[in-house]
């Protein structure tokens, strides 16, 4: 018999992916729900999705940038720009096909800077009538692991108080400011109010494990929390819930804030008590890989130990960095890290 072909999205079996996949096997198949949006979910998803587990992924529906703005406007569809990713992250479909759903136009009269996953996601909107049956078309398409669930089915847009009083209006001004990007926000909100999907609902309720980021604070993790009844389901859940802390600061969001900034942000619309663990990057990237990011005014989250002294959630501290390149969560390192907690 011919080897399986190894491809990217599908990677083989190792000794450590085959002893983790014994260990579930013999404890049942244990239920993940990813909470959040965009890379920190893929990020997330990335790594889990190798193992044999049961994977959710809740998502915002408070984009309202770039190509996501035009088709909410023109067509009156919830936003596919946060749902996008994590299809693809979920992907065991080939690696052409996962990185067409990520094509974006760059010239065209009506498509430059369009994505071929969001038009597709439209696309299906119109065609079945309804966002959720789109989602799991093109899941099925991708033959995606697991679900992805929008955390709300109603149009709602995000609003920010700063500490100076001012209010911005929409996702996309609170993610690239074109405020002053070193005022704080104050508080964050959704004009309406809207209601947390029943799936998104019983999906926390099903869970073992939640995880909670990373991921951009006020722009894609929040949002999720501000829908009606999701603070509640995540209060009462039985799982266990994980905050990870970001390795980077945004401008604009989250400029100066150590690791219990981020860690305190969460409980102020969480509540204190909720989470379990908190997880923490212990390593350090090198001088060169934060030049880049000191010119977009980003800078790497410190820990600080006397933060954390009698909280009520157990702080997890490991080396969780990719090795090169952007600085973010290696997807293996992080998988390894929530697995140990099943």
């Amino acid at each position: 018999m011919k080897p399986k072909s190894k491809t990217r999205n599908n990677p083989p079996a190792t000794a450590k992916h085959e002893r983790a996949g014994h260990a579930y096997r013999q404890a049942g198949r244990k239920r993940i729900v990813v909470m959040g949006g965009g890379t920190g979910t893929y990020t997330a998803l990335t790594g889990l999705k190798k193992y044999p587990v049961h994977l959710t992924a809740i998502v915002s529906m408070a984009d309202n940038g770039g190509s996501t703005k035009i088709l909410r406007e023109e067509f009156g569809i919830l936003p596919p720009g946060s749902v996008r990713p994590a299809i693809v992250a979920l992907s065991n479909a080939e690696q052409a096909l996962s990185d067409l759903f990520n094509f974006r136009f760059e010239n065209g009269t009506g498509l430059n800077g369009h994505n071929f996953g969001n038009l597709f996601l439209t696309a299906l909107t119109k065609q079945l009538g309804s966002f959720e049956k789109a989602i799991e078309a093109a899941g099925n398409v991708l033959h995606i692991k697991g679900e992805v669930i929008p955390s709300t089915l109603q149009d709602c847009h995000l609003f920010a108080e700063l500490e100076n009083g001012t209010v911005i209006e929409g996702e996309t001004n609170i993610d690239v400011p074109r405020h002053n990007g070193n005022l704080k926000i104050r508080t964050i909100w959704t004009k309406p109010n809207v209601k947390a999907n029943p799936k998104a609902l019983r999906a926390i309720k099903e869970a073992d494990l939640i995880v909670i980021g990373p991921g951009d604070l006020y722009s894609s993790i929040l949002p999720n929390i501000l829908v009606k009844g999701m603070k509640e389901a995540l209060k009462t859940s039985n799982a266990k819930k994980i905050y990870i802390c970001n390795i980077m600061t945004k401008f604009g969001e989250t400029t100066g804030f150590d690791s219990g900034d981020f860690v305190s942000t969460i409980e102020k619309y969480l509540d204190k008590g909720v989470l379990d663990y908190v997880l923490l990057n212990t390593r350090k990237p090198l001088a060169s890989r934060i030049t880049k990011y000191e010119k977009e005014k980003a800078a790497f989250v410190e820990l600080h130990e006397e933060d954390f002294r009698g909280s009520p959630f157990k702080v997890i501290k490991k080396d969780v960095l990719r090795k090169q390149g952007l600085i973010r969560h290696d997807p293996e390192k992080l998988a390894q890290a929530l697995l140990s907690l099943l």
